[in-house]
């Protein structure tokens, strides 16, 4: 498989959509519905959008098995499993519930720190222990531990380590893994407002939060317009923003998130609502 073919285009981490802090099944789909027609390409469930640290395993499985059995043709679906305990994730990603998945999405370790040389070894080891191709995820403003381009390189040669989510926003970064890894190694953006130069830095596509609401304009790689609105899409930290977005736009029955995330405040709330009303999205 060429997966820079497969793994190309606009992918949507998707929110777990909560009603009296139960999962909003029927507000899923709808959003699923809503981004396939218009196409985006694939999803990430259980990613950092999701709320993923405030669910159980056993809402993760529930999750990941009603987006599979929507059987939406043609849509790669990607399993986010990362954190900082080694072996409890390769536990997770070697359970059967996971089979149907195509890739597994795996953040640097966050709080505990560690060094490249950690990081490398920590990701083999995943990597050479999964049943399914993995896809690195570099996000330095949630982990503070940052993956280095060398590490980035060592790690491509790896033929279980198939790509990178990249969502510092360095396009000069991004250049750098392009240049250095082999060129089937997927270069996805997790950068919203920087989309349209990382595609001219070599990129393939995006694992994206404001494709919720934009999934025409980002499967057209059309969002230069947007991009006041992607910025408030980031007044508070994601996917506060988001999620009110979809309530704005009836695609949610609820703002609500789990503790320790809470509900848009109320003045960023107006900002978000009249930025949108401006980009006639109400």
């Amino acid at each position: 498989m060429k997966y820079t073919n497969y793994f190309s285009g606009t992918f949507t981490a998707l929110v777990t959509p909560f009603l009296n802090d139960k999962i909003d099944y029927e507000s899923l789909e709808k959003i699923i519905l809503f981004q396939k027609s218009n196409g985006v390409r694939g999803f990430v469930v259980c990613g950092t959008t999701a709320e993923s640290t405030s669910l159980t395993m056993k809402e993760k499985i529930e999750l990941f098995h009603f987006v599979k059995n929507l059987k939406l043709k043609d849509t790669p679906l990607i399993y986010g499993c990362g954190g900082n305990n080694t072996d409890k994730i390769i536990q997770e990603i070697n359970s059967k519930e996971f089979d149907d998945c195509d890739a597994f999405l795996s953040v640097v370790p966050y709080y505990n720190k560690p060094p490249q040389r950690g990081l490398e070894l920590h990701f083999s080891k995943i990597a050479n222990q999964s049943p399914k191709p993995i896809i690195l995820y570099n996000v330095p403003s949630r982990t503070i531990t940052s993956l280095e381009l060398q590490t980035i390189k060592k790690l491509s040669e790896n033929p279980n380590i198939i790509g990178i989510k990249e969502a510092s926003g360095n396009m000069n970064f991004a250049s750098e893994i392009s240049k250095n890894c082999h060129k089937d190694f997927v270069l996805l953006s997790g950068d919203d407002g920087s989309y349209e130069d990382f595609l001219n830095c070599g990129g393939h596509g995006i694992i994206s939060v404001a494709s919720h609401i934009l999934p025409r304009q980002f499967s057209e790689k059309n969002i230069n317009k947007y991009k006041g609105l992607i910025e408030h899409l980031y007044l508070e930290s994601n996917p506060i923003p988001i999620k009110y977005a979809l309530y704005l736009m009836s695609l949610v029955k609820s703002a609500e998130l789990r503790l320790p995330l809470v509900t848009l405040e109320e003045s960023l709330q107006i900002k978000l609502k009249n930025k949108m009303r401006e980009l006639e999205l109400l």
